[in-house]
């Protein structure tokens, strides 16, 4: 078997293992014997444990930034743009289940230099989406300068629901992606929506309130 394909089916069983078991709890004889290899094998390959983590990190993010990107058609309308990204994000992370909890569980709680490989992936999918929520404001207001600051918190906002929506609807029975996803848009498109047509909310005046 070429070397390739041995590293990839270790670190699918590595994937596997870490999402269900836990980084610590995981062993190197577990992973070497769910992938049919012996454990020096897996050390010959990936070296060390933390390094297997780290590759699997690595992959796992590429593969859900990659399915996002191919996800969201160029050209639509911006509500069936961020439709289109949501439902690639959530069938991703149903349809990888370990790999999600790999990213969003075992990856974050267990310091550098795991920590800092997720955030990676996090500010790539928030600059994809600010980008594509800024283009899509830019062009209903035709103002080159919209929308700044208010898409960038608003894309924050949105990556950190997908995020927790995720875990809810992996752990949820009968949940599906496009369940998901609706629900995200019926949280955040209304006020995406009023950004859009300019009409964002304003808090409301506080001496106004002290006088009523």
């Amino acid at each position: 078997m070429p070397r390739a394909v041995r590293e990839q089916q270790m670190m699918d069983a590595a994937v596997r293992t870490f999402g269900q078991r836990g980084y610590r709890a995981a062993s190197m004889d577990e992973i070497a014997e769910l992938a049919g290899v012996s454990k020096p094998l897996v050390y010959l390959y990936l070296n060390s444990k933390e390094e297997l983590f780290t590759a699997c990190i690595r992959r796992e993010a590429k593969a859900l930034v990659d399915a996002v990107r191919a996800g969201t058609e160029p050209g639509l309308p911006a509500d069936r743009q961020l439709w289109s990204g949501l439902r690639a994000f959530f069938t991703h992370t149903a349809e990888h289940p370990d790999g999600w909890s790999v990213l969003h569980r075992q990856a974050r709680t267990h310091g550098e230099p795991f920590a800092a490989e997720v955030t990676a992936m996090r500010d790539e999918i928030v600059a994809f989406v600010t980008g594509l929520i800024g283009a899509a404001a830019r062009e209903a207001h035709h103002d080159p300068a919209l929308p700044g600051r208010d898409v960038a918190g608003l894309a924050q906002a949105l990556v950190g629901a997908a995020e927790a929506l995720a875990g809810w609807a992996n752990e949820t029975p009968g949940v599906s992606a496009k369940e998901a996803a609706a629900t995200l848009m019926n949280f955040s498109w209304a006020g995406l929506e009023n950004l859009m047509d300019g009409r964002p909310w304003q808090p409301p005046d506080r001496a106004a309130d002290r006088v009523t």
